[in-house]
Formats: C-alpha cells, structure tokens, sequence
C-alpha cells in the first residue's frame, strides 16, 4: 500500500464509522457510541502518522499516536485523549464493561461526543 492509499484508507475507514457513533448515540448505547469515537480518532491519527510516512503504531493510545504523528497539543487536548483512549480499553474488556456502561449514561457520552466530534475536526485540519 503506498502513502497515499495509506492515508484515504484511514480517513474513509473514520469517516464511515462516524454512522455507527452517532446511530448508536441515537439508539441510547452511549457506551459503544464512546467506542466508536476513540476508534475514529484513533483511525484519523493513523491517517496522520502514515501522511508522514511512517509505519502503524498497533496501539490504542491517542495520546502516544498524536506524538507520533507529530500533533502539537496543549494541555486540553492532551487531557481529552487521553480520557477518550478509556473508551477503547473500558468498553473492549469484560471487567470494565459494566462500570463503563454505567459510567456512559447520557450526560456523559453528550459532553464526550462533543468532544470527539470537536478533536476529530481538529486533526482532519491538519491533512
């Protein structure tokens, strides 16, 4: 795959789940709505770190993937992926599962959603 097919792959692969986020927003699975926000981030840092050209990192970590690709943060935003990286680990493993899905009520996944949206916004900028 060359760069460039690198990096569509990772912005049309964000892009599409942005459906299912907001469907399972919809449908009041704000857990897995949370979920799929950090995956989208997580696939537009990829599409960041490829346009460098640089290999895939398999991890989850916003925050390690954002230094990766060279994304200057600041404090908030450094704060907000971090929080955001614990919906990939907290609704992926069963031990977390629960007190997540109770975590995620619609307050919550609201603020967060918004959040995600924002950040999302914000590094598609920066192609």
């Amino acid at each position: 795959m060359t760069q460039s097919q690198a990096v569509k792959y990772w912005l049309a692969a964000a892009k599409k789940d942005i459906k299912t986020a907001n469907d399972s927003y919809k449908s009041g699975h704000f857990d897995w709505c949370l979920f799929i926000w950090q995956l989208i981030i997580e696939k537009t840092l990829k599409g960041l770190i490829a346009k460098k050209n640089k290999p895939s990192l398999p991890i989850h970590d916003l925050f390690k993937l954002a230094n990766a690709a060279g994304v200057k943060l600041n404090q908030v935003k450094a704060d907000w992926l971090n929080e955001i990286t614990t919906f990939n680990i907290e609704a992926r493993y069963d031990d977390y599962k629960f007190s997540f899905y109770k975590k995620a009520d619609k307050e919550y996944a609201t603020l967060w959603k918004t959040r995600c949206e924002e950040i999302y916004l914000w590094l598609k900028k920066q192609f």
